[in-house]
């Protein structure tokens, strides 16, 4: 075993025994859970915003630099970051909790090796790394997701619903065997009722068409937000995939707009369930990403096990039960293996009592 290696380990065991163990509680406010996760977002425009060595035509492929600047630019690293993503800094981390800020001490990351879409999907959801899950194929997961745990439950029955812009999310969750609602790529959604206007969403979403496994956020989250107005799910899972398509194309610009396009998704959910009897005061958001990216100039493009950076992560964490402790610093790593027991804990369950090779929950987003 390798000195980092070693170190690695003992820092992780560091971690879990500096955490006291769960016990579920009924003793919460969170009702409801929607989880947001956006593919492939860097830590490093999430706390420090646009990234100037990239805002060019050679890196980024910025056509005009000077009016992306006026959008985007600001003199400091806090200023830059609340242009790009306002509801994050402005609201979420004001009275949530923010993790993952590697300039701060907060280290939050993936542990499945991979450091790409699949394996941390099925991480993130399932709690735990699976060497099986090793390519991006459209493969029915094997594993339970921490979605599918709460269905089984009676008080969550026909209560969990999956969307996803990436066609394989439908994969990950697995809807033959979990019985999930799950809506993925350009799929349409036909859960009744369709109404005029979930019936013109996904005409458009079949319209338009970039790339051949997913279309624009924007068609996922309009579906998913009208699925939650219709329906009231107790538990809203929504990938959305532009951030990962945009980076990987090397189009700076676009993937600026996408990160601030999710941040308006994230406000408008938001204030959507703000203003629901049953959501109000009582509903819990979370938001990650399924992995990072590296540095840039040269390796911003790209992620996967030939650069170690692309597994560095972040989490944003804002409910009833969660205490404002607003941007975390120097404090013990995260994993994306706890957010699974994590979303469970927020609900008062114990996902760890029959899943105990997931990662344990985050404590400091739960009551005390």
């Amino acid at each position: 075993m390798s000195r980092l290696t070693c170190s690695r380990c003992i820092l992780l065991l560091t971690a879990a025994l500096a955490q006291p163990a769960f016990a579920a509680s009924t003793d919460v406010k969170t009702r409801n859970v929607i989880f947001v996760m956006t593919d492939g977002l860097r830590w490093q425009e999430v706390f420090r915003g646009a990234d100037a060595a990239l805002i060019d035509k050679e890196h980024g492929k910025v056509s005009d630099p000077a009016e992306l600047k006026k959008r985007y630019w600001r003199d400091t690293p806090a200023g830059r970051r609340e242009a790009l993503m306002p509801f994050f800094w402005q609201t979420l981390a004001r009275y949530g909790q923010v993790y993952g800020n590697r300039d701060l001490g907060s280290d939050d990351y993936v542990t499945n090796g991979f450091n790409f879409s699949y394996p941390g999907y099925n991480e993130t959801l399932c709690g735990f790394p699976d060497p099986r899950i090793d390519s991006n194929d459209k493969v029915p997961n094997p594993n339970m997701t921490v979605l599918e745990w709460l269905h089984r439950k009676p008080e969550y029955s026909g209560q969990v619903a999956a969307f996803g812009a990436w066609d394989v999310i439908s994969a990950v969750v697995n809807p033959a065997r979990s019985g999930l609602l799950a809506n993925a790529g350009y799929d349409p959604l036909l859960a009744p009722p369709v109404t005029p206007e979930i019936d013109l969403i996904n005409r458009l979403k079949a319209d338009t068409r970039i790339w051949s496994d997913e279309p624009f956020d924007s068609f996922t989250f309009y579906t998913a937000m009208r699925y939650l107005e219709l329906h009231h799910p107790r538990v809203l899972y929504v990938s959305l995939g532009e951030t990962d398509e945009w980076a990987h194309a090397g189009n700076y610009e676009l993937y600026l707009d996408a990160a601030h396009r999710v941040d308006r998704f994230l406000r408008e959910f938001w204030q959507t369930v703000q203003s629901m009897p049953g959501y109000r005061g009582a509903t819990t958001l979370v938001f990650s990403p399924d992995h990072g990216r590296g540095e840039a100039p040269d390796e911003w493009k790209s992620h996967g096990r030939k650069i170690p950076d692309s597994k560095y992560i972040w989490m944003g964490i804002l409910g009833p039960d969660t205490p404002a402790l607003g941007e975390r610093s120097h404090i013990s790593p995260i994993t994306q293996s706890q957010i699974a027991a994590t979303l469970a804990a927020l609900l008062g369950e114990d996902y760890n009592a029959e899943v105990s090779k997931a990662g344990k929950p985050v404590r400091d987003v739960l009551p005390r």
